[in-house]
């Protein structure tokens, strides 16, 4: 059995409200064993066998029917998920914010699909302005540093928040991934 996290997108923001209880079912109806949801912004804890991409597809048809909607689903094992969160470039700085925004399917030992490629590519060409916020190109994730309080209103945050290209991907606070590797 491996240990898997789903990083689920949109979850309890905008109006989708889905409960740890229901969605810990949810998982546990497809048969995925220690199943445990770690906050209410769509992180589940699971094992299960085989690799990420077969769950990830299996998942987001799962809550697609059970909560009715068009479900995005990150899907990673804790070793890929540590090496994530191990590499982060970004030095931790007090009042600011340290995210990695997962492209959603990516997989580290292998080549970003070309609408993935093209979204890194334009998130970390973006004018930044360095006092408030950084970007990195980490593969298979965006890593990205901002002043608290600036989070939606960065150019990093209007360039994720924004347009066709949100659906492709998931964020979250470095401390988040943390927790989930416990």
């Amino acid at each position: 059995m491996t240990r898997f996290i789903a990083l689920l997108r949109g979850v309890n923001v905008g109006g989708r409200t889905i409960k740890s209880a229901e969605l810990a079912e949810a998982f546990r109806s497809l048969g995925y064993d220690a199943v445990k949801t770690v906050l209410a912004s769509g992180n589940v804890v699971f094992e299960a066998e085989g690799v990420a991409s077969d769950r990830r597809a299996e998942i987001e048809r799962a809550l697609s029917d059970a909560f009715g909607y068009d479900a995005k689903v990150h899907v990673l094992d804790t070793e890929a998920l540590a090496a994530i969160a191990g590499a982060y470039p970004f030095a931790e700085r007090d009042g600011w914010h340290r995210y990695v925004i997962f492209l959603i399917g990516a997989a580290a030992d292998a080549p970003r699909p070309p609408d993935m490629d093209a979204l890194v590519e334009r998130i970390t060409h973006l004018a930044v302005d360095h006092e408030l916020e950084s970007v990195a190109d980490g593969g298979s994730v965006i890593y990205w540093t901002v002043e608290r309080g600036h989070t939606l209103d960065s150019v990093v945050g209007k360039g994720i928040g924004s347009g066709k290209e949100k659906s492709l991907t998931t964020n979250r606070n470095l401390n988040t991934l943390e927790k989930l590797l416990r």
